[in-house]
């Protein structure tokens, strides 16, 4: 069989689907490599590493995918890529939030089975093919980065011949993969950390950070819906959350959000309110900026200045950090293959606890 690797064209997207450490394994396992040249420097991988790893080498886009059983990408097929796909292959990739109804109609009509890697299950069997969270993890560390260098202000106490800098005072909305690693970057740098998420459970890990807890009755709040995300709060729920939120960033320095449901908008947990009661020179991060945004200025891929409050907007700040984003990709997209490649032939069960949710219909 033939697994494919071609060359990422999207907007800002470095990484790419399958390293060669990975490739080198397919190949051991008795697999036919093709990778697009070029595909992987951008996240600091050669072609010749390739090469080294056993892959072949093709010139573009259509001689990568030529007699592919399966296409491996990080950002979803595009409907002009579609036609190049072989009838009846499959396609492993993201899909939301930038695959597009006319691109599925493209796909599906050559016959090719597209599966989404943001629908891996959240199930122990799953965990390390999970792409949602090795990625979160990178987003949540460089979320950070970037609010320290935007503020006016450093993180750390400093005791200096100058007297003593106070340090920031970080609040981290939302205790997923992305929110703790936000946490634990913060307060490694010397932040004085808070954190809050509507999920009960997620307090203990927070607090495990060295955080401390945003004071809410989690009791009338709660909201924790399957695979431990978090599901949409009621109307009074979210104005309670709302309130309590931007009390608590009156006093905050850097706020960074990462809220998500997945397969829906944003919450929104920050008003208007919110942002003019915090003070000047303040910064927002809003990771949730691809999905509508936590803050209801959010603009997605840009950098404002709301009531002196700087607001950012990033867009896949994974692909800011390439080489170990391509990595924990490509490690998760090898434990996916590794789980419907038998024998050394592609086997898609729609009945299977993991490759069922996967496909897209």
């Amino acid at each position: 069989m033939q697994i494919s690797v071609p060359k990422e064209r999207a907007a800002l997207e470095t990484r790419v689907a399958l390293v060669p450490e990975s490739v080198a394994k397919l190949v051991k396992a008795g697999a036919t490599v093709v990778v697009e040249k070029d595909a992987g420097l951008a996240s600091g991988f050669t072609t010749e590493q390739y090469e080294k790893a056993g892959a072949t080498i093709a010139a573009d886009f259509a001689a990568t995918v030529s007699g592919a059983t399966v296409t491996c990408k990080v950002q979803p097929v595009t409907s002009a890529e579609a036609a190049a796909l072989p009838q009846g292959s499959a396609a492993v990739s993201y899909w939301l939030p930038y695959g597009t109804p006319d691109t599925l109609t493209a796909i599906q009509a050559r016959g090719v089975k597209l599966l989404a890697l943001e629908k891996v299950p959240r199930i122990t069997r799953a965990q390390s093919m999970d792409v949602l969270s090795s990625q979160a993890t990178i987003s949540g560390y460089k979320a950070v980065l970037m609010g320290a260098n935007a503020l006016p202000k450093l993180l750390p106490m400093l005791s200096t011949a100058a007297g003593t800098l106070v340090p920031a005072k970080v609040f981290v909305i939302g205790a997923g993969v992305a929110g703790l690693q936000a946490i634990a970057t913060a307060k490694r740098l010397g932040g004085i950390v808070s954190g809050f998420d509507v999920r009960p459970a997620a307090a203990e890990q927070i607090l495990s950070l060295g955080a401390s807890l945003m004071k809410l009755d989690l009791a009338a709040v709660a909201a924790e819906g399957e695979g431990g995300y978090a599901r949409a709060q009621t109307a009074e729920q979210q104005v309670d959350t709302q309130a309590a939120i931007a009390a608590h960033m009156k006093e905050m320095d850097l706020v960074i959000t990462t809220a998500a449901i997945p397969g829906k908008k944003a919450p929104v947990l920050i008003t208007e309110a919110a942002v003019q009661g915090m003070k000047p020179g303040s910064v927002i991060v809003d990771l949730a900026s691809e999905t509508g945004g936590n803050y209801e200025g959010t603009k997605p891929g840009e950098t404002i200045v709301a009531q002196g409050v700087t607001v950012i907007g990033p867009l896949n700040l994974p692909a800011t950090a390439p080489f170990h984003a391509s990595q924990m990709f490509s490690r998760n997209v090898l434990t996916f293959l590794n789980h419907v490649i038998k024998d050394n032939a592609l086997t898609l069960d729609e009945a299977d606890e993991i490759t069922g949710p996967m496909l897209v219909k």
